[in-house]
């Protein structure tokens, strides 16, 4: 069985006083009742980047174009005791969109200052790698999660080889 393919974006705006990020409180499927990234499985014969761009507008009302996206890397996560649940992820930041984020069937989204996020509402993963790339930091994350399929067993980060797609040159 493979991994499914998955993409999150998290948009970012300058709040009050710090940056914001756009997280959303899971109401359906796997996760519900936790603090997510805003994104989703990719459809078959689906570019990732259409995926997302679909996924946010679905699940915020929030409308980005694909030359805005900034390909920050990926996070593939391993569920050993239940191998379905493995996904590959690519996750992308957003500074340009229009709109406001508004309440789906799926999601309640809410701007969270990058330095507070909500941790204790999120999966246990996310301490491990979202930090990481809403400070600038690019890359691969494989984490790995232990049988009670919510904490992390183990987490390994490997730095791109190169300059990521999309992504402008001297970073």
């Amino acid at each position: 069985m493979t991994a499914a393919d998955v993409t999150l974006c998290f948009l970012l705006r300058e709040g009050q006083s710090s940056e914001e990020v756009l997280l959303g409180l899971k109401k359906t499927g796997v996760g519900v009742g936790k603090v997510v990234g805003i994104g989703g499985h990719v459809e078959p014969g689906e570019s990732v980047v259409a995926a997302i761009c679909r996924e946010v507008a679905e699940e915020t009302s929030i409308t980005i174009g694909p030359m805005d996206l900034v390909p920050a890397g990926t996070v593939e996560f391993v569920f050993p005791v239940k191998p379905a649940w493995d996904m590959f992820t690519t996750v992308f930041l957003c500074r340009k969109f229009s709109g406001d984020a508004v309440e789906s069937s799926e999601i309640a989204p809410q701007w969270y200052p990058v330095d507070q996020l909500p941790h204790a509402q999120m999966w246990a993963d996310a301490i491990h790698w979202l930090p990481a790339f809403l400070s600038g930091e690019r890359g691969h994350w494989r984490v790995v999660l232990n049988d009670d399929n919510e904490t992390v067993a183990s987490s390994t980060h490997t730095p791109p080889l190169r300059r990521l797609p999309g992504e402008p040159r001297g970073s």
